[in-house]
């Protein structure tokens, strides 16, 4: 089903999220491919909300992520866990947001533009199947607001 996105040039980051998340459910809807899935979810935030980048790692091995869909500048295909943000996120289980990327140690630079960035895993069945990679090309550019609305986007995956 081809969609064509209703964006929101003018409000807060808050709005466009609120507006992004009712067409990104109507993008996955009747849809259970997980990779399709990603890939519409990867193009709405990237065109909805301006990132530098946004995309997944997915789980590849005990160790090693690899890159899935993705929106914006080539990069890194592969990633060990523990290693760079979107490892380190992986191995922790948990939301990293930083705010400088030149001051998290090892972080691994895929594109020298990328000055900020939020990862937030990503789950199935309580599993944690990869994560949500987003850069900005501005420091300090996500927050809590980010944050919460990544995670219920990330929800919204069948």
């Amino acid at each position: 089903m081809a969609e064509d996105l209703t964006l929101i040039e003018e409000g807060t980051k808050e709005e466009k999220y609120k507006s992004l998340i009712p067409q990104i459910t109507g993008l996955l809807y009747g849809e259970n491919n997980l990779i399709a899935n990603l890939a519409n979810i990867s193009a709405a935030l990237k065109e909805g909300m301006g990132f530098f980048w946004v995309g997944f790692y997915l789980v590849d091995s005990e160790d090693e992520l690899v890159l899935g869909p993705f929106q914006g500048p080539v990069a890194c295909t592969r990633i060990k866990s523990g290693k760079g943000v979107c490892g380190s996120s992986w191995q922790r289980d948990q939301t990293l947001i930083v705010p400088n990327v030149d001051e998290f140690p090892g972080h691994i630079a895929c594109a020298s533009a990328s000055k900020s960035e939020i990862v937030i895993p990503v789950k199935k069945d309580g599993k944690t199947i990869g994560v949500l990679d987003v850069d900005s090309d501005r420091l300090n550019d996500f927050d809590e607001v980010d944050q919460q609305y990544l995670q219920q986007i990330l929800k919204l995956l069948p």
